[in-house]
């Protein structure tokens, strides 16, 4: 922490979840910034109490290195690529503490696609990574490129891994308001989901203690993807899509691609250390989400 007791985050890549979690820990008294790819997105991030800073992935501008130089807790959301973590390029063989020196905690926001598939299996944060997918492999190598920049710099890492996130202005309801929905059957198909709003309380909770560890951000019911959006028609009082079949769909390779992962994710480990997720299942958090004035609001 600064003297002050105050935390101050950065938050590098503040899109959907960067900005829940941003305006969560500035409600909690932190003091927060995040970056965005374009000025133009800047008040956005304001509007969620973040401070906006202009970052293009290969370099930092001075008003950022100062930012960075008070950081005391860095979350960083932005995805690597083919080149690798580009927060971890820009920091070398320096590492991590060059740029942030009074850095104390940091958080890598990655996914359950590092597991691959397991068949409809459960996994924890033990179980073999399989990734199978271009961008599953390119999170592994980040991930682990930041356990090794955090354990040299003596930093706390806590890695999350988050499920398919959802939550007000993304979710089932918009995409059935707007005819989008579709009910793609596989057999024996489910996959896990999370609320961003429990992306961004975990997020507190870890950075509250300066936990580091692997942690899997999900909730508790992994389910066939037609199911939550039956259920999401029943609660609008619509007559849910037809089935399809997911073999004779029309997909891109991306949404595809997500089809060839199979498994049922874990969240003890989290709960372990104290932390209740608010939103444990699709049922309660969809009927949640329909009573809210939010639930087709972009954050």
């Amino acid at each position: 922490m600064t003297e002050s007791g105050r935390m101050r985050l950065m938050i590098f890549g503040a899109g959907y979840s960067g900005k829940a979690i941003g305006k969560l820990l500035g409600n909690e008294g932190a003091s927060v910034a995040g970056t965005t790819r374009s000025a133009e997105k800047g008040k956005a991030l304001e509007d969620a109490g973040i401070r906006p800073f202009v970052f293009d992935g290969v370099s930092l501008t001075e008003p950022l290195l100062g930012e960075l130089a008070k950081t005391t807790h860095l979350v960083q959301s932005i995805a690597p690529g083919s080149e690798g973590d580009p927060l971890i390029r820009l920091c070398g063989d320096a590492g991590i503490k060059a740029l942030m020196p009074k850095l104390e905690w940091i958080a890598y926001l990655s996914t359950v696609g590092v597991y691959g598939d397991h068949h409809g299996a459960w996994v924890n944060e033990e179980t073999e990574l399989k990734p199978v997918s271009v961008r599953s492999v390119e999170r592994v190598e980040a991930e682990q490129a930041w356990q090794v920049i955090a354990a040299r710099d003596g930093l706390p890492l806590a890695i999350l891994r988050l499920s398919g996130i959802y939550g007000p202005g993304r979710n089932t309801f918009i995409n059935l308001a707007n005819g989008t929905a579709r009910r793609l059957v596989k057999k024996d198909q489910v996959f896990n989901r999370i609320r961003v709003e429990d992306i961004a309380s975990a997020t507190a909770f870890l950075g509250g203690l300066k936990t580091g560890g692997i942690f899997n951000v999900t909730d508790d019911l992994p389910s066939p993807p037609q199911d939550v959006v039956t259920e999401a028609a029943r609660l609008m009082n619509m007559e849910a899509p037809p089935e399809q079949p997911f073999e004779t769909a029309d997909l891109t390779p991306m949404a595809r691609s997500f089809y060839g992962e199979n498994k049922r994710v874990s969240n003890a480990k989290i709960k372990s250390l104290g932390f209740n997720f608010q939103y444990p299942n699709y049922h309660q958090s969809l009927a949640d989400l329909l009573g809210s004035s939010t639930w087709n609001q972009r954050g």
